[in-house]
């Protein structure tokens, strides 16, 4: 039975069963900051079992994509080591919120195994948590299990709980015989048992988790007023005990992907032999890889995107093992995409995401492992010694030629060595302080710090911040600080928006009664925006409290232009994912009053139709004058509805969602314009990589955006007169005038090949010498450069015999050389340009030198050229012994 028909007979079966089929939930999880990855089946349904959220069923079932490669699930290091273990599965489960308990869920899993599967019943041995009399009971009542072949273990193997506190459970789990033909029909001890369970002979194929119990802070539990059941099977493996393979990678959901490999390779997979390991390995990270991003995540250097880059750079190392020196693994995830899409459309959705990005990181990664691989060998040299590899070297490796951690101890353990883990994270914690350090020193804006003290005059109150509707209000002083720099003021009621979130902070002024505080920069202080700036005015006068009252006021234009950009940035955002793919994620930003800057994962550069297209999706949604909405609500009524949270970010159990019907809907705390209108207009000035997966738009908006195209018309203005032609011509003109220097050029390479159009202002002198004829050619020539010279000196060489030539160039700047050149079949008969340049420039004074065929010397006295080219035959008679 093959692994597709597995899947649907298990959802088919339990929807039978009145569960409603669920698809599975992204690989990263939506709402839960304490997974990194979808582990499990159950992950979706945590706050069902929490009981806060209700489904509207009370009966589910699942075929879930699950990673296990970072965190507290981490089996990377076994794959491709063993038989079982993948970085990628596929978790099959039924789950009951409240509605049927051990007895069905015992019976549900039997039948399915037995009946629609049709597996051996005596193969199958189960066990249960030692204090769990029930479940023992129900699997000889219900499945009629023999006792003899029911286990009862401890909490290690059989007791689930989703944290220290909260709901947990026993569990049971259905283990098939897989020892040899002898034991089979015997009946181990319990001590036999779970040793063979160690060595693989006993395969878990199924977990039922009795979810009955809520565990209180000092550990006591308290029963559930409404058991669940959270159920789960392993696809990769019942498709192993199925198809009676002795591992998953045997079964028809990997052959492909190890084919893939082998021709890639160019040899086939060899299960048995050492590199059946590295094929492995390709074939399971190819899974994850295309999966990981097909829901979002992205390679980078933390995260999520660190596991990802991780699992690549692993398989990149193997392919490396298996003599490839170009990328490899994308030829397998090409396979995964190809297989598991009509399971999984997502694959075939971002398929070209998908293949550029894993094609873009192994290029990148090999462009260093060469050395990296190089220097390794220096510090683990292979042999009986072994030893520890210092963190520093571990840090070189990984800063240098970017081999993860995980990767070195691989490596290291493989030869014998250790790693010293510790000194590898004092000197990552090193670089990340001198990072900082370096960003702070480069940082012109006042720090927190520097306004820790010398405030006076503090008053009693808290700060409301008004920005959102007002940008000028009456207000009171509830602290000063003007005897020290920089000088500060905080507001009671304060429009002044304080730098988040890519958006710079206001500037404007504050006035009260005999003084004024010009506002240049907004710095958070003790929870509160302090205004940094300058003060005017009699500090006598500057009250604070009730009787600090003062107007703020925001500088309009600037405030205005800088909601112009962010509102444009939010446009920006939902056109790149409209245009380029959902993979688009935002990775930085900028939102100042003169411009905009957007970073986001992508892996080429933008083309010219791309970067139009986006434009032009922008300035649709500002003309159509769409109302910009923004809303305080619930973080997870938020994402529910649909808002974009930025990965990493940390955001409250309450957010403020800024919406822009039917274009783009997000969780952002800054300020905006009320429609989009109001931007006006739209360009992007720029388009750039910085950092690897990582573009940068850059853009103007409104007033911004007309000076930058004034600027553009401008300088085309300059242009066209420069090209004497109207602007509306000067494309057509530029264009000519690149035709026409394409036509000089290609005349220019003609007359040099043909020695130039000087040639024939060359004397020619022939004699005799050696029983031949000789020839000798000397004059002037004016050429651009020395190239020239000898570009026509070759072609000379080339097409002449028992010739030689002496030339005295003069170049632009005025410069005169003189320059010897001698046909091949007279160096043999005692005539070398070397000696003929020496005695000829020796007449003007000069000095040179250089090979037998071509030379060059010096004019000391440019007067007595015409000397020294007259001279030249019988310098060259004389260096033929005579001539005649």
């Amino acid at each position: 039975m093959k692994v597709s028909d597995i899947r649907q007979r298990f959802l088919d079966y339990f929807q039978e069963k009145g569960h409603s089929v669920q698809p599975s939930s992204p690989l990263v999880p939506q709402d839960d900051q304490t997974l990194l990855f979808t582990n499990a089946g159950m992950v979706q349904f945590k706050k069902v079992f929490l009981g806060q959220e209700d489904l509207g069923f009370d009966r589910a079932v699942t075929s879930q994509k699950c990673v296990r490669a970072g965190g507290k699930h981490n089996d990377l290091e076994q794959v491709g080591q063993t038989a079982r273990h993948h970085t990628f599965f596929e978790m099959l489960g039924n789950f009951s919120f409240g509605d049927y308990f051990k007895r069905d869920a015992i019976a549900y899993a039997w039948e399915f195994l037995t009946e629609e599967l049709a597996l051996d019943p005596d193969r199958l041995f189960i066990t249960v948590h030692h204090t769990d009399d029930e479940a023992a009971e129900l699997w000889e009542e219900v499945a009629g299990v023999p006792a003899e072949r029911i286990y009862r273990l401890g909490d290690k193997d059989n007791f689930w709980q989703m944290a220290d506190t909260g709901p947990c459970g026993p569990c049971s789990e259905i283990h098939f015989d897989m020892r040899p033909e002898p034991l089979l029909g015997t009946i181990p001890s319990q001590e036999d048992f779970e040793e063979a369970g160690e060595a693989g002979e006993f395969l878990e194929l199924w977990n039922l988790v009795f979810m009955q119990f809520d565990r209180d802070e000092s550990g006591t539990l308290h029963p559930l007023p409404a058991p669940s059941i959270d159920t789960g099977a392993g696809l990769e493996r019942i498709a192993s005990v199925l198809q009676g393979v002795p591992s998953n990678y045997d079964t028809d959901l990997f052959q492909p992907f190890l084919d893939a490999a082998a021709d890639a390779v160019g040899r086939p997979y060899d299960r048995d032999g050492q590199e059946g390991i590295s094929y492995r390995v390709l074939a399971d990270h190819a899974r994850s890889v295309a999966f990981l991003l097909a829901d979002g995540v992205f390679p980078s250097s933390e995260g999520r995107g660190y596991v990802l880059r991780r699992i690549l750079r692993r398989a990149v190392r193997h392919a490396w093992l298996l003599g490839r020196r170009e990328p490899t693994l994308v030829t397998v995830v090409e396979a995964v995409i190809r297989e598991m899409s009509s399971a999984y459309p997502e694959l075939e959705e971002r398929r070209d995401h998908i293949l550029r990005t894993t094609r873009g990181e192994e290029e990148r990664f090999l462009a260093t492992i060469e050395g990296g691989l190089d220097r390794f060998d220096e510090l683990a040299p292979a042999g009986p010694e072994g030893g520890t590899i210092s963190g520093a070297e571990v840090f070189r490796l990984y800063d240098t030629y970017g081999f993860p951690l995980d990767l070195t101890e691989l490596m290291a353990r493989e030869r014998g060595y250790d790693v010293d883990v510790e000194g590898f994270e004092e000197a990552l914690q090193e670089q990340r302080e001198r990072s900082r350090a370096d960003r702070a020193a480069s940082d012109l804006s006042v720090g927190e710090d520097a306004l820790q003290d010398g405030w006076t005059e503090v008053a009693t109150g808290d700060q409301v911040f008004v920005g959102y509707t007002l940008s000028e209000t009456a207000t009171e002083v509830l602290a000063v600080r003007l005897r020290e720099e920089p000088q500060a003021l905080i507001l009671r009621d304060n429009p002044f928006y304080l730098e988040s979130g890519g958006q710079v902070s206001d500037r404007g002024r504050v006035e009260g009664e005999g003084w004024a505080f010009e506002v240049r920069d907004v710095v958070r202080v003790g929870g509160r925006s302090a205004l940094v700036g300058t003060f005017e005015g009699d500090p006598g006068q500057l009250k604070t409290g009730s009787d600090g009252s003062a107007v703020a006021r925001v500088f309009g234009r600037v405030r205005h232009d800088t909601e112009r950009n962010h509102t444009a940035t939010h446009l920006l955002h939902a056109a790149l994912r409209d245009v380029l793919g959902e993979h688009v994620v935002q990775r930085g930003s900028l939102v100042a009053p003169d411009r905009l800057r957007f970073d986001f994962s992508h892996t080429s550069p933008m083309s010219a139709e791309q970067i139009d297209e986006v434009e032009g999706q922008v300035n649709r949604a500002i003309w159509d004058d769409h109302l910009v909405e923004t809303d305080q609500m619930a973080y997870d009524e938020a994402v529910s509805q649909g808002a974009m949270a930025l990965f990493g970010e940390k955001y409250g159990d309450e957010v403020r969602v800024v919406r822009i019907p039917e274009v783009s809907m997000e969780l952002c705390g800054g300020t905006h314009v009320r429609h989009t209108g109001e931007i006006g207009l739209f360009k992007i000035s720029s388009e750039s990589g910085v950092a690897a997966g990582v573009r940068r738009l850059e853009a103007v908006t409104g007033p911004g955006a007309f000076a930058f195209m004034e600027s553009k018309a401008e300088r085309l203005a300059e242009v066209a007169e420069v090209l004497r032609t109207p602007p509306e011509n000067a494309p057509r003109r530029a264009e000519q005038l690149m035709v026409e220097r394409s036509e000089l050029e290609s005349l220019l390479a003609d007359l040099r090949k043909g020695g130039g159009a000087s040639s024939s202002e060359l004397d020619v002198t022939e004699f005799e010498a050696n029983g031949a004829t000789i020839r000798l050619e000397a004059g002037r020539m004016k050429a651009m450069d020395a190239d020239d010279v000898r570009a026509a000196g070759d072609q000379f060489r080339s097409d002449a015999s028992s010739s030689a030539r002496i030339v005295a160039a003069e170049f632009a700047d005025g410069k005169q050389t003189l320059f010897a050149f001698v046909t091949d079949d007279l160096l043999g008969a005692g005539l070398r340009a070397d000696a003929l340049i020496r005695d000829v420039a020796a007449v003007a004074d000069g000095r040179g030198g250089g090979r037998p065929h071509m030379a060059q010397a010096s004019v000391g006295d440019p007067a007595k050229l015409d000397s020294a080219l007259a001279a030249a035959p019988e310098i060259a008679r004389a260096l033929l012994g005579g001539g005649e």
